[in-house]
Protein backbone atom coordinates (compact mmCIF):
# COMPACT_ATOMS: atom_id res chain seq x y z
CA UNK A 1 0.00 0.00 0.00
CA UNK A 2 1.18 3.23 -1.27
CA UNK A 3 1.28 6.27 1.40
CA UNK A 4 -0.94 9.47 -0.29
CA UNK A 5 0.42 12.88 0.61
CA UNK A 6 -2.54 15.24 1.02
CA UNK A 7 -2.40 19.29 0.45
CA UNK A 8 -3.61 21.40 3.42
CA UNK A 9 -7.52 21.16 3.85
CA UNK A 10 -7.76 17.54 2.05
CA UNK A 11 -9.07 14.91 3.99
CA UNK A 12 -8.60 10.91 3.66
CA UNK A 13 -10.41 7.94 5.10
CA UNK A 14 -8.33 6.22 6.80
CA UNK A 15 -11.07 3.06 7.48
CA UNK A 16 -11.01 3.29 3.89
CA UNK A 17 -7.33 3.61 2.70
CA UNK A 18 -6.43 0.57 5.37
CA UNK A 19 -9.26 -1.22 6.48
CA UNK A 20 -7.43 -3.40 8.92
CA UNK A 21 -6.19 -0.36 10.90
CA UNK A 22 -6.90 -0.34 14.93
CA UNK A 23 -3.39 0.98 16.48
CA UNK A 24 -2.84 4.34 14.35
CA UNK A 25 0.59 6.11 15.04
CA UNK A 26 0.63 9.77 14.43
CA UNK A 27 4.34 10.66 13.79
CA UNK A 28 5.16 14.48 13.87
CA UNK A 29 9.02 15.90 12.87
CA UNK A 30 10.35 19.00 12.35
CA UNK A 31 13.84 20.67 12.07
CA UNK A 32 14.92 24.04 13.66
CA UNK A 33 16.64 26.45 11.03
CA UNK A 34 19.79 28.44 12.54
CA UNK A 35 18.07 30.33 15.41
CA UNK A 36 19.80 32.50 18.12
CA UNK A 37 21.11 29.30 19.55
CA UNK A 38 18.37 29.00 22.04
CA UNK A 39 17.14 25.59 22.61
CA UNK A 40 14.74 25.00 20.13
CA UNK A 41 11.80 22.62 21.49
CA UNK A 42 9.22 21.61 20.01
CA UNK A 43 5.76 19.99 21.57
CA UNK A 44 3.40 17.52 20.67
CA UNK A 45 0.36 17.22 21.96
CA UNK A 46 -3.44 15.78 21.09
CA UNK A 47 -6.73 17.25 22.04
CA UNK A 48 -9.79 14.90 22.25
CA UNK A 49 -13.23 16.52 21.51
CA UNK A 50 -16.80 15.81 21.60
CA UNK A 51 -19.28 17.07 19.56
CA UNK A 52 -19.36 20.19 20.90
CA UNK A 53 -15.64 20.96 19.79
CA UNK A 54 -14.58 21.06 23.42
CA UNK A 55 -12.48 18.53 25.59
CA UNK A 56 -15.01 16.40 27.73
CA UNK A 57 -12.52 17.25 30.56
CA UNK A 58 -9.01 18.24 31.83
CA UNK A 59 -8.25 14.52 30.89
CA UNK A 60 -8.42 14.84 27.64
CA UNK A 61 -5.60 16.73 26.78
CA UNK A 62 -2.42 14.59 25.89
CA UNK A 63 0.84 16.44 26.13
CA UNK A 64 4.33 16.28 27.63
CA UNK A 65 2.89 16.42 31.10
CA UNK A 66 -0.14 14.08 31.16
CA UNK A 67 1.13 11.41 28.45
CA UNK A 68 -2.33 9.50 28.29
CA UNK A 69 -5.87 9.15 28.88
CA UNK A 70 -6.96 7.29 31.70
CA UNK A 71 -8.68 4.94 29.18
CA UNK A 72 -5.20 4.41 27.15
CA UNK A 73 -6.79 4.93 23.87
CA UNK A 74 -4.13 7.98 22.87
CA UNK A 75 -0.38 7.71 24.22
CA UNK A 76 2.01 10.27 23.66
CA UNK A 77 5.37 8.27 23.90
CA UNK A 78 7.65 11.37 25.16
CA UNK A 79 9.23 14.67 24.58
CA UNK A 80 11.73 14.80 22.34
CA UNK A 81 13.66 18.25 23.31
CA UNK A 82 15.56 18.86 20.35
CA UNK A 83 13.88 17.86 16.99
CA UNK A 84 17.48 16.61 15.65
CA UNK A 85 18.26 13.70 13.96
CA UNK A 86 16.07 11.59 10.90
CA UNK A 87 12.23 10.05 11.23
CA UNK A 88 9.83 11.13 13.75
CA UNK A 89 10.52 13.52 16.63
CA UNK A 90 7.31 12.84 18.75
CA UNK A 91 4.60 9.79 18.45
CA UNK A 92 1.36 9.51 19.36
CA UNK A 93 -0.26 5.79 19.28
CA UNK A 94 -4.11 6.05 18.69
CA UNK A 95 -6.20 2.99 19.59
CA UNK A 96 -9.40 3.70 17.59
CA UNK A 97 -10.77 0.90 19.21
CA UNK A 98 -10.37 2.37 23.05
CA UNK A 99 -11.50 6.33 21.91
CA UNK A 100 -14.34 6.62 23.72
CA UNK A 101 -17.92 6.75 21.02
CA UNK A 102 -18.58 10.32 22.37
CA UNK A 103 -15.07 11.59 21.26
CA UNK A 104 -16.16 13.05 17.98
CA UNK A 105 -12.10 14.26 16.48
CA UNK A 106 -8.57 13.97 17.65
CA UNK A 107 -7.03 17.39 16.88
CA UNK A 108 -3.12 16.84 16.91
CA UNK A 109 -1.17 20.34 17.76
CA UNK A 110 2.14 20.84 18.14
CA UNK A 111 3.78 24.02 19.96
CA UNK A 112 6.99 25.70 20.52
CA UNK A 113 8.07 25.88 24.27
CA UNK A 114 9.00 29.06 25.56
CA UNK A 115 8.56 30.81 22.13
CA UNK A 116 8.30 34.14 23.50
CA UNK A 117 10.76 34.09 25.50
CA UNK A 118 13.53 32.38 23.07
CA UNK A 119 12.22 34.95 20.58
CA UNK A 120 10.66 31.34 18.22
CA UNK A 121 8.25 30.77 15.42
CA UNK A 122 7.16 28.34 13.33
CA UNK A 123 8.78 30.39 10.37
CA UNK A 124 11.83 29.31 11.76
CA UNK A 125 11.05 25.57 11.54
CA UNK A 126 11.69 23.90 8.23
CA UNK A 127 10.46 20.21 6.79
CA UNK A 128 7.55 19.91 9.50
CA UNK A 129 5.22 16.79 8.98
CA UNK A 130 2.56 14.50 10.36
CA UNK A 131 2.14 11.47 9.25
CA UNK A 132 -0.70 8.16 10.16
CA UNK A 133 1.18 5.07 10.03
CA UNK A 134 -0.50 1.54 11.15
CA UNK A 135 1.32 0.80 14.26
CA UNK A 136 0.89 -3.32 13.52
CA UNK A 137 2.16 -3.48 10.35
CA UNK A 138 4.51 -0.57 10.17
CA UNK A 139 3.07 0.86 7.35
CA UNK A 140 2.51 4.81 6.61
CA UNK A 141 -1.05 5.94 5.16
CA UNK A 142 -0.88 9.24 5.10
CA UNK A 143 1.29 12.24 5.33
CA UNK A 144 1.08 15.72 5.24
CA UNK A 145 3.88 18.54 4.66
CA UNK A 146 3.32 21.81 6.28
CA UNK A 147 4.92 24.74 3.77
CA UNK A 148 3.72 27.17 4.23
CA UNK A 149 5.83 29.99 6.37
CA UNK A 150 4.35 30.76 9.72
CA UNK A 151 6.44 33.43 10.92
CA UNK A 152 4.08 34.46 13.46
CA UNK A 153 2.67 31.54 14.95
CA UNK A 154 4.16 29.77 17.59
CA UNK A 155 1.86 26.78 17.60
CA UNK A 156 0.08 25.16 15.16
CA UNK A 157 -2.65 22.81 14.46
CA UNK A 158 -1.25 20.08 12.20
CA UNK A 159 -4.05 17.92 11.70
CA UNK A 160 -6.85 15.99 13.44
CA UNK A 161 -8.56 12.30 13.33
CA UNK A 162 -11.92 12.46 13.25
CA UNK A 163 -15.06 9.58 12.81
CA UNK A 164 -18.01 10.00 10.02
CA UNK A 165 -20.44 7.44 9.36
CA UNK A 166 -18.65 4.78 11.18
CA UNK A 167 -15.02 5.26 9.57
CA UNK A 168 -12.46 7.19 10.70
CA UNK A 169 -10.37 9.99 8.59
CA UNK A 170 -7.83 12.25 8.70
CA UNK A 171 -7.76 16.10 7.77
CA UNK A 172 -4.32 18.65 7.03
CA UNK A 173 -5.47 21.22 8.80
CA UNK A 174 -1.72 23.43 9.18
CA UNK A 175 -3.97 26.30 11.18
CA UNK A 176 -1.06 28.38 13.25
CA UNK A 177 -1.59 30.24 16.41
CA UNK A 178 0.29 33.12 17.64
CA UNK A 179 -1.13 32.57 21.20
CA UNK A 180 0.96 29.20 21.47
CA UNK A 181 -0.27 26.48 23.18
CA UNK A 182 -2.21 28.03 25.47
CA UNK A 183 -4.27 29.36 22.70
CA UNK A 184 -5.15 26.32 21.31
CA UNK A 185 -5.92 24.65 24.71
CA UNK A 186 -7.89 27.57 25.61
CA UNK A 187 -10.04 27.28 22.57
CA UNK A 188 -10.94 23.69 23.08
CA UNK A 189 -12.17 23.93 26.65
CA UNK A 190 -9.10 23.61 28.46
CA UNK A 191 -8.22 25.47 31.97
CA UNK A 192 -4.55 26.51 31.47
CA UNK A 193 -3.44 28.77 35.39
Amino acid sequence: MASLTLGKGANLSLTKADPGLRQAMVGLGWDPRTTSGAAFDLDASALLLGANGKVRSQDDFIFYNQLATPDGSVVHQGDNRTGEGDGDDEQILIDLGLVAADVERIVIAVSIDQADARGQNFGQVRDAYCRVLNQETEQEIVRFDLSEDAASETAMIFSELYRRDGEWKFRAVGQGYASGLYGIATDFGIALS
